[in-house]
């Protein structure tokens, strides 16, 4: 059930197609950052009314390249007091899980090479969206160690912050994925996509599990990168830009690429967990799945940067109070309801749904309680 490329065993031609796929998947994400950063300056300046990047290249294409070459380029420092190991460390923590994730998306169908069929994905693991998941908590420690590393104090505050954000969501967005999991009864991503083949209102995850799923993920996964409205860690108001505000040159550039990086990575995989992958309607009898999903991508890309020209930002409080008091408690009882309606009785799921919503109604009272026993406590220190 894995990649067809390892159906007759392992012999040099495979082994060379294995190098060429890896190093197409890694030059493709990284042309993808480029693009990114132009789309993201691009459709901002044209929500702000200004033209935005359009003199290094056609249509600025080239400002993204010529912005990275200068900054790889630029002196990297090291403050006095960091520690010199994991202060060079911390950048690739944060990028290389970005790739390794996106190794495991299946972006087309099969293609044959030199008599070799192979999948249109880098890795086809039978605990894929595992790894996925793995990958996101890795990422927490490059965050973490950069912080650390520095020496200083603001950077410290800043990655404590980024820290407790990412872990936070990690809770709600492993639950989402869970009830896709459910669904699909499969932990690799290319069984995932193939249980989503046919019509989107029948087969995709995203109407099979109710949208709710879907939604957490979304939001889960936007505070984990860290995006805007949740961008906390540069509040530069409060903690001086955050946790990499020691960093200069390539270090700063590695972070800056993680970022958007995760951005791709992150709608690559919302695509493939709840809209179908590559699947799409055939064009004059052709499967072109690799368009279809890039143009998915593209959407949830344009949703982000949407977030980012629009929104106001999040006070820490509200950050935390929605990942721990809402979307936690929403995304297991979804998946309580899901895992009733997936047993024979399906009556089951019906039940789990009342005990869910009453358990709902419970909590927000609980909650509301607790939000007028702060401000009665609030109010009375302000008369004493």
């Amino acid at each position: 059930m894995g990649d067809p490329l390892f159906g007759n065993g392992v012999n040099f031609a495979v082994v060379v197609i294995v190098l060429v796929k890896t190093l197409v998947v890694f030059a493709a994400l990284l042309v993808s950052v480029l693009l990114m950063i132009w789309f993201e300056r691009k459709v901002i300046a044209r929500m702000q009314n200004r033209p935005g990047p359009n003199r290094t290249g056609p249509f600025g294409l080239l400002q993204s390249l010529a912005d990275g070459i200068k900054v790889f380029f630029k002196e990297a420092f090291r403050p006095a007091g960091a520690d010199r190991r994991i202060f060079k460390l911390a950048p690739y923590l944060s990028l290389i899980p970005a790739f390794i994730a996106f190794s495991v998306v299946p972006f087309g169908g099969t293609i044959t090479v030199a008599h070799h069929t192979t999948r249109l994905q880098l890795v086809d693991s039978p605990w894929g969206i595992l790894l996925v998941l793995m990958m996101s908590s890795i990422a927490v420690y490059g965050v973490m160690l950069a912080g650390w590393s520095s020496g200083s104090k603001y950077p410290l505050l800043g990655s404590v912050r980024a820290s407790a954000q990412m872990v936070s969501y990690e809770a709600a967005l492993g639950l989402s994925v869970a009830t896709v999991v459910l669904l699909t009864g499969d932990l690799r991503t290319s069984a995932i996509v193939a249980a989503q083949h046919g019509s989107f209102l029948v087969h995709w995850n995203l109407i099979r599990a109710g949208i709710v799923p879907f939604i957490i993920f979304f939001i889960a996964a936007t505070a984990e990168m860290n995006r805007p409205p949740f961008d906390l860690v540069e509040a530069e108001e409060e903690i001086a830009g955050g946790y990499m505000v020691e960093y200069a040159g390539i270090g700063f550039a590695l972070f800056y690429l993680a970022e958007f990086g995760n951005v791709i990575t992150n709608s690559a995989i919302i695509v493939t967990l709840f809209f179908g992958g590559p699947d799409g309607p055939r064009i004059a009898g052709h499967s072109i799945g690799i368009v279809w999903f890039l143009l998915k991508v593209i959407c949830f890309l344009f949703a982000y940067v949407w977030f980012r020209a629009t929104l106001p930002r999040f006070r820490y409080d509200q950050l935390m109070d929605l990942g721990w008091k809402r979307l936690i408690p929403v995304a297991l009882g979804w998946l309580l309801v899901v895992a009733g309606f997936r047993t024979q009785d399906q009556w089951w799921g019906f039940v789990l749904f009342g005990v869910v919503v009453a358990g709902g109604l419970l909590l927000g009272r609980a909650l509301a309680v607790g939000r007028q026993a702060t401000l009665v406590e609030a109010e009375t220190k302000k008369v004493v």
